[in-house]
């Protein structure tokens, strides 16, 4: 039988949304093993001279832990 655990993480970017996901991913993928899923719980972004100067995710992080 499998028990998964999920983790909380942050992550930035300043070219797109997608990138912010995707580094996101990519950084916990360093230290997780087995992830399996991720569900993006927040998208928030900050502006600077009334254009979106960075993007920012809240992610939730879902990985089988290892027997």
């Amino acid at each position: 039988m499998s028990v998964a655990r999920v983790t909380e993480i942050t992550s930035a970017s300043k070219a797109s949304l997608e990138d912010a996901i995707r580094l996101g991913v990519e950084r916990a993928n360093e230290t997780l093993d087995n992830i399996k899923s991720v569900w993006v719980q927040d998208i928030n972004a900050s502006v600077k001279d009334g254009k979106i100067d960075e993007w920012l995710v809240n992610m939730k992080v879902t990985f089988i832990l290892k027997d």
